[in-house]
């Protein structure tokens, strides 16, 4: 089964300093036919303005990660770490048994706006010991950014055993095979891709698949006009990005 979700049909929450669209039901965004897929709560693509962000608040039992499309965030938690997240590495934050983070766009000589996605899915096991990772990534071809799965390396670990992170960017014609999963989720962060079996999906559109083999995609032709979100600054040239969770 292929379920695809189109950009402009997200929850959105909008505030003076943030627009933040979610996959998933979130916040005072509710639907109880659209709260997740497999052990993925959540998947939400913010876009922050300088000097902004959001302040202390708690988690607990879940694995979020984090990856910079463009800006800086600054992560900040209970438990002593901190940085500042940039394009090109992907940031892991185990809340386990309890722990509070702000992330913000402060960063020293901020001065743009930051757009990130960030991710939760359930841990294995819950009241695990916090933990925090941090690496930059190499993007080759389909590159695993966070794994739970045996077996398979990735820039960072999580505590869910059937899940992984992968992202790829593709030039239009380029094309990788996607893995071989009970549940995918595939998310468009840029320009445009031909998914097998979905079609088309424009930036801002995903594809949850259930029970599918390995689908082919391949990097098309972009348009910018297509999703209210898009950079203004991006066009056909560019690669395309794409945020894929292999879960169980």
């Amino acid at each position: 089964m292929i379920d695809v979700r189109r950009g402009g049909e997200r929850f959105e929450t909008t505030t003076d300093w943030l627009t933040s669209r979610h996959s998933f039901s979130f916040g005072q965004h509710y639907d109880p036919d659209n709260v997740g897929h497999a052990v993925l709560v959540a998947h939400n693509d913010d876009v922050v303005a300088p000097g902004h962000g959001y302040d202390l608040h708690p988690h607990a039992d879940l694995e979020i990660v984090t990856w910079v499309l463009a800006g800086s965030l600054v992560h900040e938690d209970s438990h002593g770490h901190s940085g500042v997240l940039m394009p090109g590495a992907v940031q892991r934050l185990s809340a386990g048994s309890g722990v509070q983070h702000s992330e913000r766009n402060d960063a020293p000589g901020a001065l743009v706006p930051t757009r990130f996605v960030q991710m939760w899915v359930r841990p294995d096991e819950s009241g695990l010991t916090p933990s925090f990772a941090r690496s930059r990534v190499d993007v080759q071809g389909l590159t695993a950014l966070a794994s739970g799965i045996p077996g398979l390396d990735a820039a960072v670990r999580i505590h869910t055993s059937g899940a992984a992170l992968h992202v790829a960017r593709l030039l239009s014609g380029e094309s990788v095979v996607l893995p071989e999963a009970p549940r995918l989720h595939v998310f468009v962060a840029r320009g445009s891709v031909d998914l097998e079996g979905a079609g088309r999906l424009s930036e801002g559109d995903a594809a949850r698949f259930t029970a599918e083999g390995g689908p082919r995609v391949v990097g098309a032709e972009s348009d910018p006009s297509s999703d209210p979100a898009s950079d203004p600054s991006s066009s056909a040239a560019d690669p395309s990005e794409l945020l894929v969770w292999q879960l169980p």
